[in-house]
Order: structure tokens, then sequence, then C-alpha cells
């Protein structure tokens, strides 16, 4: 692999930074595991993860929304809350935001100016340097905390620099298998690499037996106490409309009667469950008192800056924007899609592109299922699977199609001929979701 050559690259700084090497979708072969690029990266920082108090949230689904959540709850509670995330939609200041607000573009090509020699010497992934920024930018801006969102696994992850003071594992799917492992029981060891002697550990309901046993494993033997959601928390009920979920949870320390939640789908009510029970064992002020969890999760899409889940862009027609780029999360969005607005029963339009490590064919099968009319987005990708490659797998489906396009010109397309109960969903990966959604 090339290294990136600082002194001779004569591109703005945050172009710098973009050029390093990134490693998604090309598993084993490029992928370097290990903490020592972040500690040397860290350390030439002053160690800025040690000035405020943090949360590590690993998982296969559900530890993006459920981090937001958490950091929602404390900028509700009136605490400088920083949140880490990836990836991003429409640049790389969204992967460090503060009570919802990314890092300005002068704070990060000033950072990435000042620690120039530092990235030259050190040869750190984009991911790593990233990391690294978003750590220094929080200690830089006084956050009281911050919850960062694990990139890949968790043991051998950059961020599992951290030492924090909880952690959780929202699920755990077989993926990433040359990385991870090829079985839920080695997948949820990783996970559970961000486990710390005496921390608490929240464990997700949706994680089956075989992987919820190796998470108890690795919790006893570092001594981390385990909460699971299952069996902390109940749901006594889940209402959904246009505006999203409402629920009653019942968690160890009170019950929250109609709780609000501005996100779509029942699988997000597991996640605001096991939100709940973090924010209570991490902010002080979520033990104190149910409203910072209330108006940190009715506020979420603010407090966070959370975008690209089920994000509502019109309603008649309907037009949503959702980062579903797997099976399971494409089925989820389907069911909520028909479960949060039963009267739009027009024609179902999925604007759609998927990168080339993901299941097409069993992302087909449940658009054959929803009776969806898909039309192939085109992207500037060469992780991409082709729009006419893809148009072969939808049509060993029998799925009508339409032209290959922009996300953008496809939304476009769509207004200018739907009628008010039809419906357009814009999914597949982050890039499709960003080039039809406003900045």
């Amino acid at each position: 692999m090339k290294k990136c050559s600082w002194s001779e690259n004569r591109h703005s700084p945050i172009d710098e930074l973009l050029g390093l090497p990134r490693f998604a979708g090309r598993e084993g072969a490029a992928f370097k595991p290990g903490l020592g690029r972040i500690r040397a990266l860290l350390g030439a920082m002053d160690d800025p993860q040690q000035q405020f108090r943090s949360a590590h949230v690993a998982g296969s689904h559900g530890k993006g929304t459920t981090s937001a959540l958490v950091a929602a709850v404390g900028s509700a509670a009136g605490r400088r809350t920083g949140l880490h995330t990836s990836p991003h939609l429409f640049a790389v200041n969204e992967r460090m935001r503060i009570d919802g607000a990314p890092a300005s573009n002068d704070w990060l090509a000033g950072a990435v100016r000042r620690h120039r020699d530092l990235f030259e010497r050190v040869g750190p992934s984009f991911f790593e340097a990233t990391v690294a920024l978003s750590l220094l930018y929080f200690a830089e801006k006084q956050a009281a905390a911050a919850v960062v969102e694990v990139g890949l696994g968790g043991r051998l992850d950059a961020t599992n620099i951290l030492q924090p003071a909880a952690c959780a594992v929202t699920s755990v799917r077989l993926e990433h298998t040359a990385l991870l492992g090829s079985t839920l029981a080695e997948v949820a060891r990783e996970k559970a690499g961000i486990f710390k002697k005496g921390v608490p550990a929240v464990v997700g309901a949706d994680v089956p037996p075989e992987a919820l046993a190796a998470l108890r494993d690795i919790a006893g033997e570092t001594r981390a106490p385990l909460h699971r959601v299952g069996e902390e928390t109940t749901l006594h009920r889940v209402g959904q409309d246009e505006a999203g979920l409402r629920l009653d949870l019942q968690t160890p320390l009170r019950r929250y009667r109609g709780l609000r939640v501005p996100l779509y789908g029942r699988h997000q009510a597991g996640n605001a469950a096991a939100a709940a029970r973090f924010a209570e064992l991490f902010w002080s002020d979520a033990r104190s008192s149910a409203q910072p969890v209330r108006d940190g999760f009715a506020g979420v899409r603010r407090l966070a800056g959370l975008r690209g889940r089920f994000e509502v862009l019109g309603r008649r027609p309907l037009v949503v924007a959702d980062v579903a780029h797997h099976p399971d999360a494409l089925a989820a969005t389907l069911r909520a899609r028909a479960d949060h607005f039963p009267r739009q029963q027009g024609r179902l339009v999925v604007a759609f592109g998927l990168m080339r490590d993901k299941d097409a064919a069993a992302c087909a099968k449940l658009l054959a299922e929803a009776e969806a009319e898909v039309w192939p987005v085109a992207l500037e990708s060469g992780r991409a699977l082709p729009p006419d490659a893809l148009a072969d797998v939808l049509r060993e489906r029998g799925i009508a199609r339409g032209p290959a396009g922009t996300a953008e010109a496809h939304r476009q397309r769509f207004l200018a001929e739907a009628d008010p109960d039809d419906v357009l969903l814009v999914c597949g990966s982050h890039r499709v979701v960003a080039g039809a959604c406003d900045t």
C-alpha cells in the first residue's frame, strides 16, 4: 500500500486527511489491527481522551442510534457532550460533534495542520486519524463527556483506547467474518473486547444465546457488571405514528410513560430501551430525574445531529432517506414505512445503490416482496456495485426497474410524476442518502 506523503500534498489540510488509507470493504487484505498507532497519536497530543468522561458503544446494528440517544440525554441535561460516529454523510466534520454541531472547518484544518508531522511519522489510517482528532476536539472544546461509537468489532478498534465509565454491545450478528470470526461467539468476543474492569456493560435485548454466553464470559473475566436490556427493561406499549414512536418503558429506576422518540420502526424501540438504561448508568442527571431522557430522546435529531435514519424529506408524496445497507436494516425500513404511514399505499419506488460487499440478492428478495419499483443509483466509488450489475440482480427477481441515475436526479423525477399517496425510499448506503439529502 502506498503511504500518503503529506509533505508532497498540495491540497487543503482536510483533503490531506481524506486522502489517508481507508480499509472499509477491503477486509483482511488491508486491515491493520492493533492500538499502537492510536496510542502514538494520542500520546503525542497529550492524551486528550483522559480529559473527559466517555461512554463506548459497539454492536452489529443499532450502535449509531443508541450512541446518539445517549449523547442527546447529556445535552438535554445541560452537559456539554461530544459524540463520535462513523461514517459521515456529507463531511468528515460530522464524525466529531458537540451537542449536535459538527466541528468547524477552521478547527479541523488547523488541527490537521498542527499535527501533520505526527500523522506523517505514525502513518495512521483515515479512521484512526479521525478518532484521534475527535478526541482532541472534545478535549480542546472542554466537553464534559463524550459518547464514542466503535468503528468495526471492538477489541482492536482504534476507539478501544478509551477507559470509559460505561460501555455497551447493542447487538451481535455475523459480519466481517474475515476479521471478526466465523461464529457468533467469536464475533461477540471481539465486540466484548471493549469491556473494562469494573465498568458497567449494557447488552442489548437482540443478542442470540451463543453470543450472549460469550459476552457473559468476557464480562466475568473482566469483572464488568453486566446489564441485560432484555432482563432489566420492559416495553409496555409501543405506539407508531407519523411523528415516530411513543413508548411506555420500565427500567430498574422508573417507568417512563408516553416517552416520545422521533424515530421510525419498532426496532428503534429496542435501541431506545438500551439507550435509556445506558443513560441511567452513565449520566447522574438521568439517575436523579426522568426529564433528561424525555427531553433528550424527543430532541435527538437536533441534540445529536442524527441524520439518515428514516429521515422524512417530504410527506405527500412521502420521501424517506435511510442508510439501510444490509438485508436486516432494509427489512426494518420497509416495515417502518408500512407501520408509520399506513395510509400512503400508492406506488413504492426505491432509489437503491449498494456497495459490492453487501448481499444484493437478499435485498432484491425483500424489494420484490414489497412490490417495489427500483431505480438503481450510480455511485462514484470503486467499492460500489455498478448499476448494470444491480439491474441484473433485480431482473432475476422480476422487479420493475427504472433507468440508473443519481439519488438527487431520482428524487426530482419522482416528485415531478408522483401522486400524493406514492412513496420514495432512498437507501442502500450512506453515499446514496447523502446524494438525496440537503446538507
